[in-house]
């Protein structure tokens, strides 16, 4: 188990964040998303995956639920 975090922007509140954790869960491997959600701001994205994700996966995965992910 690997868990990595990323910086996400764009999510305000509670609705956002059920988003981005739904289409993250989606990805193979997933097995929790926790989010550290700052409003209007730029919140943690904690994801713990059976291995290493491939950062283009996860990015549109944040894509698709309407949200940035951070440079890194």
């Amino acid at each position: 188990m690997t868990t990595t975090t990323y910086s996400v922007s764009g999510m305000t509140c509670a609705h956002c964040t059920s988003a981005v954790t739904e289409e993250l869960s989606k990805l193979v491997g997933v097995q929790d998303v926790t989010i550290d959600l700052v409003a209007g701001g730029t919140s943690a994205v904690h994801v713990t995956s059976e291995s290493a994700l491939d950062e283009a996966a996860v990015r549109e995965a944040v894509d698709e639920a309407g949200y940035e992910l951070a440079a890194s």
